[in-house]
């Protein structure tokens, strides 16, 4: 099994990640936690469907009473109306503060169930168990979790670290290729921002290849998480080092929320956001065109990408209610070189312009 620590003011804990983990999270959560712990599993129906049983036999098998409690699938319920339901589906099961959350799902589910868990009579524990490329190998390291508003992505949430994070690489063979292939933006996200050589292999990989390569695939998640888990327990909050984290995220975000989170899968904003943000850096001199070209390249390389079709200047206000925003001024995270990246907070507007306008060519 390959660990990574998480150290962090709130906890430290550990993210594990193993081949067939799954049959094996209730005797590791019975020495986390005890046994006598009531378990509401948060997922929507296509994750309970596929490995639902799987977990909930391991889980019994340990001694848990567990619960489900399924959310409608896609960003567009990332809501608060969602965290309330959730919260009074578990009144009604009788949870309490022994209570423990288990995030069993992507990004969005992670999200959702570890908030829900932050403000659940004042905060409960929660588990997070991802299911997608995306969630793996970056939503369910560190704690953030959060909601969407109409105005933007993740406007509202809270940190709330997790008692642990278990990763089974094994349940990515349900998953579809176009979600899958999302997923791997963020991880090359990662080599860009400080992991070369996980770069290097995913620059110029055969995804379908890379879905039956059990240890390659093994190798790119654990890698990605190592970085996300050295990176959070440097700066937990984002106030420094993790804005690192956002690289891509900032066009990204602003695309998703332009296109009212039902044109693009998170991990496909990203992808163009990473290349308009690699076309900045090298217009303002931060970054040599050839080394922005080999990352736009290894982005295209991953798979096709929806088109964006959106006017430049709704993406600029977009910018505006970014959390990254700081007094009005849009903060960009861009590469210096494959490896290296730096927060810039003097972009000019037009040469964000240009870097939208040349996605949609």
């Amino acid at each position: 099994m390959i660990r990574a620590t998480v150290n962090t003011p709130q906890r430290s804990y550990q993210a594990m990640i193993e081949n067939g983990l799954l049959l094996r999270a209730g005797s590791i959560l019975r020495d986390l936690l005890g046994e006598r712990r009531k378990l509401f599993i948060v997922t929507v129906a296509p994750v309970r469907k596929k490995w639902g049983k799987k977990l909930q036999t391991s889980l019994t098998a340990a001694g848990f009473d567990s619960a489900f409690l399924e959310i409608r699938d896609g960003e567009r319920f990332k809501r608060m109306a969602t965290v309330e339901g959730l919260a009074e589906k578990m009144v009604g099961l009788g949870a309490d503060r022994n209570a423990t959350v288990l995030a069993f799902g992507g990004g969005i589910v992670g999200d959702l169930g570890g908030f829900l868990a932050s403000i659940y009579m004042r905060g409960v524990d929660v588990v997070q168990i991802p299911t997608t490329v995306l969630a793996q190998v970056d939503a369910s390291i560190g704690g953030k979790t959060g909601a969407n508003l109409k105005a933007g992505k993740n406007l509202i949430g809270i940190f709330h670290q997790p008692r642990a994070v278990l990763i089974d690489p094994a349940v990515l063979s349900t998953l579809p290729e176009r979600e899958f292939r999302a997923g791997l933006y963020e991880a090359l996200k990662c080599g860009v921002i400080g992991k070369p050589q996980l770069f290097a292999d995913l620059a110029d990989v055969d995804v379908r290849k890379l879905r039956r390569d059990a240890g390659r695939l093994e190798y790119a998640i654990a890698e990605s998480v190592r970085l996300k888990a050295e990176v959070v327990s440097a700066d937990e909050r984002e106030n420094g080092l993790r804005r690192v984290l956002n690289f891509g995220h900032t066009i990204g975000h602003a695309l998703e929320a332009e296109t009212a989170y039902k044109h693009f899968l998170h991990g496909e904003a990203v992808a163009w956001g990473m290349i308009a943000a690699a076309q900045i850096a090298a217009e303002i001199g931060k970054l040599d065109g050839a080394a922005a070209q080999r990352i736009q390249q290894a982005v295209h390389n991953l798979g096709p990408l929806p088109e964006v079709a959106v006017r430049s200047k709704s993406i600029l206000r977009r910018l505006q209610s970014d959390k990254k925003t700081r007094d009005g001024v849009v903060h960009f995270v861009l590469p210096t070189e494959v490896g290296k990246v730096e927060v810039v907070n003097d972009v000019p507007e037009a040469v964000v312009l240009r870097a939208v306008e040349a996605l949609q060519a």
